[in-house]
């Protein structure tokens, strides 16, 4: 029986890895406030609690959501979010842990190329993911406006094998700390879907792999799993 080919292109979701959740979670705030939905009404606590339940999906489709039916405040809100995110990365700035940068230079040395992803737009990465990249940590950055649809749909996953010129979905490696980045992985056919589950609660929905800490991921990704 012909083996499986190894790895030769690893997708990291920046989500809960990277980017920092309360700053998420700030701009969103602000976001809804722009539209009417503040602190201590009921319609605040079911957004946010719809907020965290969606971590890794774009805030965008979030905010669809929330706004169903109601296009022009959905816009808004999206708009307000990408404002307030950029300008908070700008302030408090925002660096791939060192953990992290070790782990994917490893992968990298192997041979295999490296794509970051992120569920944000591009009006809120601002010059972000440049920044990221710039270390020469990855091949490849993409934001949301990159492909047609975010986390959990394959979307991103299958453009940046399209940019790399990755020729076989089982080459692939997925790595996410979320359930809908998991899922992207796992919808686009990645041979390895790995989560990282600082957390232990242990097997997660679309994961083939969990390990604790990304600092064991070189490993599994030279081994192809």
């Amino acid at each position: 029986m012909r083996e499986p080919p190894a790895v030769s292109l690893v997708c990291f979701d920046l989500a809960s890895l990277v980017i920092d959740g309360s700053i998420v979670e700030r701009a969103f705030a602000e976001a809804i406030a722009t539209e009417g939905i503040v602190v201590g009404t009921q319609d605040y606590v079911r957004s946010m609690v719809r907020l965290d339940r969606a971590r890794g999906r774009p805030p965008a489709d979030v905010l669809q959501e929330i706004f169903d039916g109601e296009e022009p405040r959905a816009q808004a809100a999206s708009l307000a979010f990408d404002r307030s995110f950029r300008a908070a990365a700008e302030r408090y700035g925002m660096t791939v842990p060192p953990d992290a940068v070790a782990a994917l230079t490893k992968a990298a040395a192997s041979g295999a190329k490296v794509c970051l992803l992120s569920g944000l737009s591009g009006a809120a990465c601002g010059d972000l993911l440049d920044e990221l990249c710039r270390p020469g940590i990855a091949d490849l950055a993409l934001c949301a406006d990159d492909a047609p649809r975010g986390f959990p749909w394959p979307d991103l996953v299958l453009t940046a094998m399209l940019r790399l010129g990755t020729p076989d979905v089982r080459e692939v490696a997925m790595v996410s700390a979320t359930e809908n980045g998991l899922l992207s992985g796992w919808r686009a056919g990645a041979s390895i879907v790995v989560a990282i589950d600082s957390g232990g609660r242990g097997p997660q929905v679309g994961a083939t792999h969990v390990l604790e800490n990304v600092a064991a991921l070189p490993d599994l990704i030279i081994s192809g799993g």
